[in-house]
């Protein structure tokens, strides 16, 4: 994939990748037709061909980051750099954890076709935190860890049921990373980090979708109990991921104070698209206790 994007991506989280439309239309009329398992099998088979190496991308060809223009002091340089590393560092935070989760859905799930499924899954998450770990490296090294994500990170593997964690990993936090991924690419042309984030909105999206294919499956025959477990749930994990939205790094700080209300405004939207998105799902979100007062 080249760093340049054709076209300018939205900053948001829906997709734009032509072979995830179509496996989501598709994956869209087997639900119609009473075949869900067949539209995770789906994203199984989109998956692998969309499967990359870290060894693919430009190393050594491109800069890694962002360069700080000619004629800069070196202060400012370092200050620049240490503002990219601790956006690196978020990133492999993130799927440090996004592997351990994998895993479990690929232990837990009963079904084959979401086996075959987790099976790329945690092969995806596992390049990532490869192709994260070198541009930290060629970025000189890693920065302050989000507390709060490792807490939500917590809150999802000691979930009891798999339904709870199918949502909460792929439903809600898969979608929501792919605005923010389009925001980095956006701030970091024709860099390493650019062409890493364009690759994983693509992977990421393709988890998100093939996450809503399978809790569909997972739902179709769910108790109430199970359904109220998950909006027990996300009333206890929302609090928290209010902290984590509006969290930054000393590096950040100063951008954290400058972007609150933006980043009020866009958690307000996050938070509704997941309510939007359980509702869509069949589950009542009449009792979800909006966390809006941050």
């Amino acid at each position: 994939m080249s760093a340049d994007p054709v076209t300018e991506e939205p900053i948001n989280a829906d997709a734009t990748f032509e072979p995830l439309l179509e496996a989501e239309r598709a994956a869209a009329a087997d639900a119609a037709h009473d075949q869900r398992a067949r539209g995770v099998l789906r994203f199984y088979e989109l998956a692998k061909k969309q499967e990359w190496q870290v060894r693919d991308l430009p190393w050594g060809e491109i800069p890694p980051i962002p360069e700080t223009r000619a004629g800069a002091s070196t202060e400012k340089k370092e200050r620049r750099r240490a503002v990219w590393r601790s956006v690196i560092t978020q990133q492999l935070q993130a799927d440090e954890l996004a592997v351990q989760m994998a895993g479990q859905l690929l232990n837990m799930a009963p079904h084959p076709e979401a086996k075959l499924y987790y099976s790329t899954m945690v092969q995806d998450e596992a390049r990532h935190v490869e192709a994260w770990l070198k541009l930290a490296t060629e970025a000189g090294g890693t920065a302050e860890r989000d507390p709060h994500l490792d807490e939500l990170a917590r809150m999802t593997l000691e979930a009891e049921t798999l339904e709870e964690k199918v949502f909460q990993m792929q439903v809600f936090f898969e979608r929501l990373i792919i605005p923010r991924f389009r925001l980095i690419a956006r701030s970091a042309r024709g860099t390493i980090l650019e062409d890493v984030c364009n690759r994983l909105t693509i992977d990421d999206g393709i988890h998100h979708s093939s996450g809503v294919a399978y809790e569909r499956v997972l739902l179709e025959h769910a108790s109430k109990e199970t359904k109220d477990r998950l909006i027990k749930a996300a009333n206890g994990l929302l609090p928290i991921f209010v902290e984590h939205a509006l969290w930054r790094p000393k590096e950040r700080a100063w951008i954290g104070n400058v972007m609150r209300e933006t980043d009020i405004r866009r958690l307000q939207e996050d938070v509704t698209d997941g309510i939007r998105m359980a509702s869509s799902l069949g589950l009542d979100v009449s009792d979800i206790r909006l966390p809006f007062a941050a």
